[in-house]
């Protein structure tokens, strides 16, 4: 239990970290290279492009890292006042996080990353801050490697040049051909690349678990969920303004059926 609370503490302060370097890798190296470009216009300029874009996908992916944080799972604590609130705490739905020390409606897992427990109220803002992680890592990515391929002119059209950059820069670089910061930027390369991917992963598991009516909590306990159309679990998690949400970083304030509870 300690190591996985010293883990709940440790794994938010690496995904800042990360962020962290991402944006100063991007402000002070990737974006003064596109400046050099004398032939490029100044209003379509490839520097200013890049940065609204980066701009675009880092915000998303922060401020649903933030959203997720904050607005947490309801509290089974909650459910205790009334038999009409009973009703609503279905076991096969609820879980008891060890981590967070408490109980959770629509429970689908713990995020060691965001520090949270994932369900109803934030599955929406978790989906979408792993979409734009995953978005804004595999961009940083490109543009890296658009970077490494000017400074140490390499070419990446063989398809097997990315696979082979790391250990030819490693020799290279204990030889002095290769700078300290050139390496490492190089190391970014393959961390974007992992988290990216495993980012794109982790959202499509979980767009197919939503489709089905299920958690994660569910699919390990082997719980049946009641048959339902897949627009219905889509519109519960991600409501009738999704459009908005995928636009603009914005609270998921519950789902539509509990919604219809309530009432």
């Amino acid at each position: 239990m300690l190591a996985l609370r010293l883990l709940n503490v440790v794994a938010p302060a690496y995904f800042l970290c990360i962020a962290l370097v991402t944006l100063v890798l991007q402000l002070f190296l990737f974006l003064p290279r596109m400046r050099e470009d004398p032939t490029a216009a100044r209003l379509f300029s490839p520097a200013l492009l890049h940065g609204a874009l980066f701009l675009f996908l880092s915000a998303n992916a922060l401020g649903n890292y933030v959203l997720v944080i904050q607005n947490s799972p309801d509290d089974l604590d909650a459910c205790q006042g009334a038999e009409a609130r009973r009703a609503l705490c279905p076991p096969p739905s609820t879980h008891f996080c060890r981590v967070c020390a408490r109980g959770t409606l629509r429970h689908d897992h713990h995020c060691f990353f965001t520090g949270n427990c994932i369900g109803s109220r934030n599955m929406r803002n978790f989906i979408l801050f792993c979409l734009y992680t995953s978005l804004a890592c595999l961009y940083s990515m490109v543009a890296g490697v658009a970077y490494i391929s000017a400074v140490l002119s390499i070419s990446f059209a063989h398809p097997l040049a990315f696979l082979t950059l790391l250990p030819t820069s490693i020799s290279q670089f204990f030889s002095g051909a290769v700078l300290g910061s050139e390496m490492f930027v190089i190391l970014m390369l393959y961390l974007w690349f992992a988290i990216g991917l495993a980012c794109a992963g982790f959202c499509c598991h979980q767009l197919l678990l939503i489709l089905r009516g299920q958690t994660r909590h569910q699919v390990r306990k082997g719980v049946a969920v009641r048959a339902r159309p897949w627009r219905k679990n889509l519109q519960e998690v991600f409501g009738k303004r999704w459009l908005l949400g995928l636009l603009v970083p914005m609270f998921n304030v519950g789902s539509e059926s509990c919604k219809q509870r309530d009432k």
